[in-house]
């Protein structure tokens, strides 16, 4: 075979050497730009009372930006006022006028001596012992420079809003209390001060309106209308026209609202509709068009499988209310399709060489010795595992795809060679005796160099080199 001519030719002793050191040093230079678990940055996403002005947002997280940029271990602080970027994509953001988020970057690992993670959630309680009034949430930032997505997301559907609240509010009293859990809450909040118009049709007809009319003044009132534009050489400014801020105030300023009748008359908005003060969700949630409330949970000291294994056991053992579903989101669904791909694909290599097999021995029953081979290699990456008090993972699943390839290679030079033996003569015992020996010495090359061009990787611990483990729910 040409594997054997390579491997035995005195000239390809340096190109096994070479392509060893090769491997090595492309482990060195790959752990360095895999390695990046601890970024050295988290968000502190700051929440105030939700009658909180843009302005005194803006007062008292200048006074907790100060605070934060006084520590020895801050380098640097962007602070957002009013808007958020939790969980978003590329650049997407939440206008709220009582949250704000500072970004934090700290100095490297070594000179601070705890990971991001933890320094974020010691900071976040100390900004909260010293600010009162302030809710202070730590979220580690991800790769486009924005609040990550939390790690544990529950999706809670439901027939109705209100029916998946209360599903929602009992699961959340319950995820809160499983070990490693932290920031647990509700993507939809409840309690956002709002103004209700009730509008009655018929007194609406009676006066000369039509809620089309009432809904675009309304709209134009308090929210404005920028149709019209103003040129002035080569520039052009929006108009906008709406109410002054004087006159949008208060509740009674909406009930004052006047419009004019298809009869010529002035009618305010009380005469036909009833106005009044209420606290709603602050926003509206659907999933798969279905109404939906998604939990989101921080971890802090265990892997998010563990958590949601417990999590799920939880939600197993809950009576949820007639038409009430809860389904993993985020990392947890994004590591159950990896799982099950790199399943496949694993099955699917496993077939492909004994296809294979069957094709060079052309034989259906020589290629199952080779197979034999890989149990025995699964059992040996199982218990390394267990011994070196690790968990499965997307890493050491691709890693015993690698590892049933190389098995696969070294089971058929014995094999291989042991049926050009027996062709000579030799009886089944004195062949494999034989092949072993003389394919020890090419099998243990080609292992050595693999394995050694993994160990940088594998062992790598430099700043962020926990990524690897943290990846999809270690």
């Amino acid at each position: 075979m040409v594997i054997e001519t390579q491997i035995y030719h005195p000239q390809h002793r340096y190109t096994a050497l070479f392509g060893s050191v090769s491997l090595i040093v492309a482990g060195f230079i790959g752990s360095e730009f895999i390695a990046q678990g601890d970024r050295g940055e988290f968000v502190l996403v700051l929440e105030y009372p939700k009658r909180t002005s843009v302005a005194q947002n803006n007062i008292q997280s200048r006074k907790i930006e100060e605070f934060v940029s006084s520590k020895k271990e801050v380098v640097s602080t962007i602070t957002t006022i009013g808007q958020t970027n939790e969980g978003g994509f590329f650049g997407s953001a939440t206008g709220t006028p009582y949250k704000s988020e500072i970004t934090v970057k700290l100095v490297s690992e070594d000179q601070r001596g705890k990971s991001s993670d933890i320094y974020g959630v010691l900071l976040k309680n100390e900004i909260m012992d010293k600010f009162p009034g302030v809710k202070v949430k730590s979220t580690p930032i991800s790769i486009l420079g924005t609040a990550e997505q939390a790690p544990i997301q529950l999706i809670v559907t439901g027939p109705s809003f209100d029916t998946v609240m209360v599903a929602a509010n009992k699961l959340i009293q319950k995820v809160k209390k499983v070990e490693g859990t932290q920031e647990v809450k509700l993507t939809v909040e409840a309690g956002s001060p709002e103004v209700v118009v009730t509008t009655d049709r018929q007194k609406m007809a009676e006066l000369g309106l039509d809620l089309q009319t009432v809904g675009a003044t309304m709209q134009y009132a308090f929210n404005g209308n920028n149709d019209a534009s103003f040129r002035q050489g080569e520039y052009e400014y929006d108009i906008n026209i709406l109410f002054d801020e004087f006159n949008r105030k208060s509740i009674e300023d909406v009930r004052a609202l006047t419009f004019l009748s298809k009869y010529g008359k002035l009618v305010r908005l009380d005469q036909f509709a009833e106005v009044r003060e209420s606290f709603g969700p602050s926003k509206l949630e659907r999933f798969n068009r279905i109404t939906s409330v998604t939990i989101n949970s921080q971890l802090l000291g265990r892997p998010s499988g563990t958590v949601a294994a417990e999590i799920k056991e939880i939600i197993d053992g809950m009576t949820l209310p007639a038409g009430v579903s809860v389904i993993f989101g985020g990392n947890q669904q994004r590591q159950e399709e990896s799982f099950g791909q790199l399943g496949f694909a694993f099955i699917t290599s496993i077939i492909l060489v004994y296809l294979i097999m069957v094709a060079l021995y052309d034989n259906f029953v020589y290629p199952f010795v080779v197979l034999f081979s890989i149990p025995l290699a699964i059992i040996g990456a199982l218990v390394a595992l267990a011994l070196s008090a690790q968990t499965l993972s997307l890493f050491t699943l691709l890693g015993i795809i690698m590892l049933i390839g190389l098995v696969a290679k070294n089971a058929i030079l014995v094999v291989d060679f042991t049926n050009h033996l027996k062709e000579r003569g030799m009886t089944t015992e004195e062949a494999l005796l034989e092949a072993t020996k003389e394919r020890l010495r090419p099998s243990l090359m080609t292992t050595i160099a693999m394995v050694a061009g993994m160990m940088p990787v594998a062992l790598a611990t430099g700043p962020g080199a926990d990524w690897k483990m943290d990846w999809l729910g270690r």
